[in-house]
C-alpha cells in the first residue's frame, strides 16, 4: 500500500506514471486472487502477452482494461466514474413546492350521500 500523500499528488504526476501505478494495481488485484497472467489471459478472452504487457505499463486499450477488471469481478471500480447530478437548492425549493401539501375532499358525492336525501 502507497503512502497517502502520493496518492493524493496525482495531478503533479506524469501520464506514463498513472498508467504505471494503474497498471501494477490491475497486478495486485491479478495476484490476490492467485490467479497466473495465463489464466487471467483465458477468463478474460485475452491473449497472455497482452496482460504481460499491461502489467508492464505498456499501452492497453480501455476494453483490455474492462475485460480484465471483469474477469476480476473488480467492475465496481468503474463506479467511480459515475458523477451524480446534485439538485441546486432553488431547484430542490421548487419541486418541493409542486407536491402535494394536503389531501382534498372527493367533489362527487357518493351512492350513499345520494340515498340519505332521497324522499323515496
Amino acid at each position: 500500500m502507497k503512502p497517502k500523500s502520493s496518492i493524493s499528488n496525482r495531478s503533479a504526476m506524469a501520464d506514463p506514471a498513472i498508467v504505471r501505478e494503474i497498471c501494477h494495481s490491475l497486478k495486485q488485484m491479478r495476484l490476490s486472487k492467485n490467479l497466473t497472467q495465463a489464466a487471467l489471459a483465458e477468463i478474460a478472452g485475452l491473449n497472455r502477452v497482452t496482460i504481460s504487457r499491461m502489467e508492464a505499463g505498456r499501452a492497453a486499450t480501455l476494453l483490455t482494461v474492462v475485460q480484465v477488471l471483469r474477469a476480476l469481478d473488480k467492475l465496481d471500480i468503474l463506479d467511480i466514474f459515475r458523477e451524480e447530478s446534485e439538485i441546486s437548492p432553488l431547484q430542490l425549493l421548487k419541486l418541493q413546492e409542486k407536491q402535494r401539501q394536503r389531501a382534498s375532499l372527493s367533489r362527487k358525492k357518493t351512492v350513499a350521500d345520494r340515498e340519505e336525501k332521497s324522499e323515496w
